[in-house]
């Protein structure tokens, strides 16, 4: 073979090579963006149909365990499911399970002897299920099988649940005392005169240790998993107490509150600490008779006044590398916010931010762009680059900054005791040591009243995890008002451990659950 023909033939199966190589790499990125689109497409065409329905239909490309349509009973991949009732139903059947499969009803009357039936769901029972009559394992079986009450989560097998057939009613199961009956709001529905002392008549056949609950939670806060939360407490709880405050208001929401006893209802917020922020002055604005204060540690609220602005703080306010961090963070999630989809990447993009700030120091020199007064006081400030001021002792993800580590620890902070806690920090370097408890802050002070004047030049600010960029300005922090607070109290070393263990086999130990926080704190 000439030379030219073996250079013909190289370059033919150079071609052809690089054909093949493109083919692979191109076809599947044709692919995914035509899977994408034909599923924003079957979103799109699906979103009216679910805004129109009594059910919380949810879309899903695959569930995350065996699962059959509760119409056809066959197996399905994907499809849509009911985060209120449960019920599970592939592409072609969504409709008539939308017309035939009653969803779970949040207001409804009582039987004749003023009790609940249960309302069954057949079929995609949880996993390790037992039945409540013979006490078997529940949906083992490759089939739509046994059924599952949506108020009380009681499940049952087929055969054995003509059993339970007017025997047994259904006592909402063990968050009873937690759940807005659909008797109730059926009963305060007829209601002609709607007063405290009528709710509370009702109340009485709920139980003496009524205490709903209401659920706020923010769809947009942390690694974008308040859908699959808010879908959980609809599923245990009335879907009427649940609300995402990406649709809704708390101001709004709070307002289920007027149809319940006066001082009876518990709000749990999910959410950041703006979050947090946000429903605790919809409270502030509120009849103060709703949500009494009561005995026991609460948050102290404190006020922020800034150029005539008045904001509200319940956990810390900063100026410097954290609230410049916070600052560039959310301005990118506000760009991105499907990116923002995890935990490791939102880290990722703060340590980032922080890396950055150690190299260029954008916030040096604070010391002389700002004045600090403690209760009236000037205090003369060292080289620094911020400054924190807390109203409760954690910090940065449950760092305990003011009592800092070493031979000498500071006693530890109150939550009632009407005190900020000030302190200082040389840099974003200087924040990473003290969260992995290498290094403590600058601790500058204590005080009722804290004032800050920023002389010039424009600085990152933050109040619960709400930045902003602030030039010149005076900022006056005091006390506002008090929130009656619960708090986690299982917080133990391997000594106490020790000990607790030890003490149990003498005596019973009381139940571990959340606790007051101690004498009524105040929001600042």
């Amino acid at each position: 073979m000439s030379m030219e023909g073996e250079s013909d033939h190289s370059s033919r199966e150079d071609w052809t090579l690089l054909f093949w190589t493109l083919l692979a790499v191109v076809v599947p990125v044709i692919i995914t963006f035509w899977c994408g689109a034909q599923r924003s497409k079957r979103k799109s065409h699906m979103k009216d149909f679910f805004r129109k329905s009594k059910h919380g239909w949810h879309y899903t490309d695959l569930f995350n365990k065996p699962t059959y349509c509760c119409i056809c009973e066959q197996h399905i991949l994907q499809g849509a499911f009911c985060d209120c009732c449960g019920v599970c139903a592939d592409e072609t059947c969504l409709r008539r399970a939308d017309r035939s499969l009653v969803c779970k009803e949040i207001m409804a009357p009582a039987q004749a002897d003023g009790t609940l039936e249960h309302r069954w769901v057949r079929g995609n029972v949880p996993l390790c299920s037992v039945c409540a009559v013979c006490k078997e394992q529940c949906g083992n079986q490759p089939k739509l099988c046994d059924f599952r009450c949506v108020w009380c989560q009681t499940t049952v097998h087929d055969d054995c649940k003509p059993s339970l057939s007017g025997v047994e009613r259904c006592a909402l199961g063990e968050f009873r005392s937690l759940i807005i009956p659909p008797h109730y709001l059926y009963q305060v529905n007829k209601l002609r005169r709607r007063h405290p002392d009528e709710y509370s008549k009702l109340a009485s056949a709920c139980g003496s240790g009524w205490t709903p609950v209401l659920v706020l939670a923010n769809n947009r806060s942390g690694n974008n998993m308040g859908e699959a939360l808010l879908g959980e407490f609809r599923s245990v709880l009335n879907p009427v107490q649940v609300f995402d405050l990406s649709d809704l208001p708390p101001s709004k929401a709070l307002q289920l509150c007027t149809l319940l006893p006066p001082g009876s209802v518990r709000v749990l917020v999910c959410g950041g600490d703006g979050t947090v922020g946000w429903v605790l002055d919809a409270i502030d604005t509120m009849n103060p008779s709703l949500f009494p204060v009561q005995k026991g540690p609460v948050i102290t609220g404190v006020f922020i006044l800034l150029p005539g602005q008045v904001l509200s703080m319940n956990n810390y306010f900063s100026v410097g590398p954290d609230a410049l961090m916070a600052l560039n963070f959310h301005t990118h999630r506000e760009k991105t916010p499907s990116f923002f989809s995890s935990r490791i990447i939102n880290k990722a993009v703060y340590f980032m931010y922080g890396t950055k700030d150690c190299l260029v120091q954008e916030c040096k020199d604070l010391d002389k762009r700002i004045e600090l007064e403690l209760d009236g006081e000037r205090v003369a400030l060292p080289s620094l680059e911020g400054i924190i001021v807390c109203n409760i002792g954690y910090w940065g993800g449950g760092c305990r900054l003011w009592e800092g580590m070493g031979d000498e620890p500071y006693p530890p902070t109150r939550l009632d005791d009407g005190l900020l806690e000030v302190v200082g920090v040389f840099g974003s370097f200087h924040c990473a040591q003290i969260q992995v408890k290498m290094a403590n802050p600058v601790r500058i002070g204590q005080a009722h009243t804290v004032r800050l004047v920023l002389k010039s030049s424009r600085m990152p600010m933050q109040v619960d995890g709400e930045p902003w960029a602030q030039g010149p300005c005076t900022i006056t922090i005091t006390h506002k008002t008090q929130a009656f607070m619960l708090y986690h109290s299982a917080e133990q070393t391997d000594e106490d451990e020790d000990e607790s263990s030890a003490s149990e086999a003498e005596s019973p130990a009381p139940c571990d659950s959340p606790k007051p926080l101690g004498p009524p704190p105040a929001r600042a």
